[in-house]
Parts: structure tokens; C-alpha cells; sequence
């Protein structure tokens, strides 16, 4: 028996279909840092629902990513947790030969601006195995320098991207398993800074204050993307609506500035907006929110995916 079963192995992977042999290094494992290093728009939703219902509705939509927002829904990291193994998309796996999730997940933390709040959420989030996170109401360097810093386990003493130095503490069993990789830790850093990391730290700029700091904030190594949040942004400039002239002058500004730098920019988009948000350089947007993907949302897609060439 024993002599047999090298053979017997053999055999078997010669008739497995060729999907189902495949290596965890076989590819990006993060689908929107893919995008991004082929200059293709991504297309998203903002999910208040992380249900395991809603999960199974969004892994087959034909999105690109999903952030949870858990900033204006309960922090729940366990509900979390649900919802990740609802996106668990088996048949995807097989059919696609890599372990790279069709529909990248990722999270909205409530905690802005204060240290020990901010990293323990990071933590928890990162653990449970996302993908990166959206840090809300950005306003300055300093600050965009912490949300970085919580992403990032620290650095080995002779790694070249050693700074800015990781504060994230270092028991990712959970998300070693979701992920299904071995060498989590050389892969949960955070790109660009490192070119093979997979995961993003991206910074929402919704105030004055912040669009005004642009250029500082955009600058800080590890920085993977940037959010505009054009309803918080009008409110903290004083108008009613993102419609205001004066509100799309600072949304134009921080654009520029991430085209600027070769940082992928995002912005909320609908049926009426994703064309021309796509033809003004958006890296990545978001169509609409849950539950699933609703008419309106489906139709910003179709109509983003026209805009960008990808049909």
C-alpha cells in the first residue's frame, strides 16, 4: 500500500480538473490592488447589512469590493466574522483556480483621530481577515501616519520598508485561515509601501480641513488609497449639498492630487454620476449600498464598466 500511494497521488492530480490545482502564490490575493496595478476602475458598494444572507448576495454580484461600513453600524466583530464566511464563494475558488475573492471585503472603522481606540479596531478587523480598511475623517499627516501604522504588523529589523513602523499585534489565526495562505505575516503589509503586500490602508477625506491637507496627507508611505466623502465634505464646508460648486472644486482638488501622485482615488457614485466620475480619473467608486445589489446599483455598474471598457 504504501508503495502505491505516490502513484495513486499522482493519478489523482492528473485527473483533477486543471482548476482545481493551483498555487497560493498563483496570484494577487487583494482583487482591487490588481485593478489598480493594471489601471482598471473597481466598482463597490458600502454595505450597512453583513448579514450571511447578504454576504452569499454580494460574493456573486459581479462587484469588485464591498466595504462594511461599521461606523454608522454596529461594530460587531462577530457579525463580521459571519459575513465573511457568507463571501466564501467554494464554486469560485474551484471554477477560478485561485484563492483571490471575486468581491474583495473590506471595513469602515468607527474610530477616528484617538490612538488606542483606533489601532485596537484595526486589530480586531485585520485579524478576522479583511482585506484593509477605510479609515474615517482623516483630516491631517499625523493622522494618516497612525491609520498606516495600525495596518501594519512590525517590521523584521533588516526589512528596507521598516518605517513607518507597525503597531498592529501579531495573532492572525483567523485570517490565515479566510485568506487559506501559509505566509500571512510576509503578506499582510500594506501596499504600495510593499509591493507584494495585499493589504490597504486607505484614508477618507470628508472636511475642509482635510481636502486642505491633501498634499501632506497623500505623501504618507503606505497610503493606498484615497475616499472622498462628498456628504461629510459639503457639511463641514457649510453647504447643504455636494452639489455646490464650491464642493466640487475641493473634491477636483483632491483628485489632482492623487492623480498627481499615482494614488488610486474613490467617491460615491449612482446611475446619474459613475461615467463621468470614471472619465475624471477615479481609481475606484462605489455604485450604491445593499441590501445585495439593487436595480439602480446594477445600472451603475453596467454603466461604469461601459465608461471604463470593461464589459
Amino acid at each position: 500500500m504504501t508503495k502505491k500511494f505516490p502513484i495513486l497521488c499522482l493519478v489523482l492530480i492528473l485527473v483533477l480538473p486543471a482548476s482545481l490545482v493551483f498555487s497560493q502564490d498563483s496570484g494577487r490575493l487583494n482583487k482591487l490592488i490588481e485593478l489598480f496595478e493594471n489601471d482598471e476602475p473597481a466598482f463597490g458598494v458600502l454595505s450597512f447589512d453583513y448579514s450571511l444572507i447578504n454576504a452569499r448576495s454580494l460574493a456573486s454580484s459581479g462587484l469588485d469590493f464591498v466595504f462594511i461600513d461599521m461606523e454608522h453600524a454596529p461594530f460587531d466583530v462577530e457579525r463580521l466574522r459571519e459575513f465573511l464566511l457568507g463571501m466564501t464563494n467554494k464554486r469560485a475558488i474551484m471554477d477560478k483556480g485561485s484563492l483571490q475573492p471575486d468581491v474583495v471585503p473590506f471595513v469602515r472603522i468607527p474610530a477616528a483621530g484617538g490612538a488606542e481606540e483606533l489601532i485596537a479596531q484595526a486589530k480586531q478587523v485585520l485579524d478576522v481577515g479583511v482585506f484593509g480598511i477605510f479609515f474615517p475623517a482623516i483630516h491631517t499627516r499625523e493622522q494618516a501616519e497612525l491609520a498606516v501604522r495600525a495596518t501594519r504588523y512590525p517590521q523584521y529589523n533588516d526589512a528596507a520598508d521598516y518605517e513607518p513602523a507597525g503597531l498592529r499585534g501579531r495573532n492572525p489565526s483567523d485570517a490565515v485561515w479566510y485568506w487559506g495562505i501559509r505566509d500571512y505575516h510576509a503578506k499582510a503589509d500594506v501596499w504600495p509601501l510593499d509591493p507584494e503586500g495585499e493589504l490597504l490602508a486607505m484614508m477618507f477625506i470628508e472636511s475642509a480641513e482635510g481636502a486642505e491637507n491633501i498634499d501632506e496627507i497623500i505623501t504618507v508611505p503606505g497610503v493606498g488609497g484615497i475616499f472622498i466623502g462628498p456628504s461629510d465634505l459639503s457639511t463641514s464646508m457649510g453647504y447643504a449639498s455636494p452639489a455646490a460648486p464650491e464642493v466640487e472644486e475641493a473634491i477636483q482638488r483632491v483628485l489632482q492630487a492623487c492623480l498627481d501622485n499615482d494614488v488610486p482615488c474613490a467617491i460615491t457614485t449612482g446611475a446619474g454620476s459613475v461615467e463621468e466620475r470614471i472619465e475624471q480619473g477615479f481609481s475606484f467608486v462605489t455604485v450604491g449600498a445593499d441590501v445585495g445589489l439593487s436595480a439602480g446599483a446594477a445600472n451603475a455598474l453596467r454603466l461604469g464598466r461601459a465608461a471604463a471598457g470593461r464589459n
